[in-house]
């Protein structure tokens, strides 16, 4: 009798190890996140194509957003229900944001900037707007960040002429003066070669971003693609590192990106005729 229940107890924990691990397997992500464990919010109606979104210098308590066709800024904290917005434009193809300085700079697919002084926006108001074109190569573009620090703008090329699309893709550097101006301060390019190689070892693969960011605690850069269904890791050198598959049921169209001081890490999905658009929290966990 006693064997025998040894044996059931050993079983147990056999079986109960196995589960365990099994469990283990399904958490997935970046060091520090588990991508299948979001907090999700649910988008008002006026953001079912949100797109881009950004904090100012990190701050959680307020993010901004733009969506897909609305000349708009709309801004609110993350689990309201209600929204703010400013218009800045008329209709038109916008696909990301950025606060840098004093400004917020909206980015249209076609590579125009739109600068708008950040008071403004926070009071309904706007007056001081700044455009500028052909700033970029032409081509279309998704990804914008801001480095508020350095008062840099990183845009990232969904799809350009210039660049074989699975061997590399081209990023453009600008600085941002006080009152918007922009002047060009370099560029960057991403090894699409290696993230095919990551991402399940295809031979060629046509890598299109959709948004970008960087982590203020690892200095890695996040390079997110909804048509790839990918978040894209690199060093802060552009180096690839990691390229890990996104959950189609979970990232229905993946179209921004932000993290916040603290690490936590947003992700912005478009909806659908049956789903809200939403922003999805992976909160940041250090590992032990």
């Amino acid at each position: 009798m006693k064997k025998a229940t040894m044996f059931s107890l050993l079983l147990i924990g056999i079986i109960g190890s196995s589960c365990s691990q099994s469990k283990k397997t399904n958490a997935y992500g970046p060091s520090g996140y588990d991508l299948s464990k979001p907090v999700k919010y649910a988008m008002p109606s006026e953001l079912l194509e949100i797109s881009g979104i950004a904090y100012n210098n990190g701050d959680a308590s307020r993010i901004y957003a733009e969506q897909d066709e609305d000349g708009n800024v709309y801004y609110f904290r993350p689990g309201e229900k209600k929204v703010q917005s400013v218009k800045f434009a008329k209709h038109g193809d916008y696909e990301d944001i950025a606060v840098v300085g004093s400004r917020i700079v909206i980015m249209r697919s076609d590579g125009k900037f739109y600068s708008l002084a950040l008071s403004e926006v926070n009071s309904g108001k706007l007056s001081d707007i700044k455009e500028f074109k052909d700033m970029l190569p032409a081509g279309e573009y998704e990804g914008l960040y801001a480095d508020q620090p350095a008062n840099k703008l990183y845009a990232l090329c969904k799809q350009c002429p210039g660049d074989k699309h699975d061997k590399e893709c081209s990023g453009f550097i600008f600085n941002v003066a006080a009152d918007g101006a922009m002047s060009a301060a370099g560029n960057f390019k991403v090894n699409v070669k290696k993230i095919a190689e990551l991402s399940g070892g295809k031979r060629k693969m046509k890598f299109h971003p959709s948004a970008l960011a960087k982590n203020p605690l690892t200095k890695q850069w996040y390079i997110l693609s909804s048509v790839n269904k990918l978040l894209v890791v690199t060093d802060e050198n552009w180096t690839v590192q990691q390229a890990i598959p996104l959950d189609a049921s979970l990232f229905l169209q993946a179209e921004g990106i932000a993290i916040d001081k603290q690490g936590n890490l947003y992700i912005s999905n478009e909806g659908n005729t049956l789903n809200p658009g939403n922003i999805l929290l992976f909160k940041y966990a250090k590992a032990k």
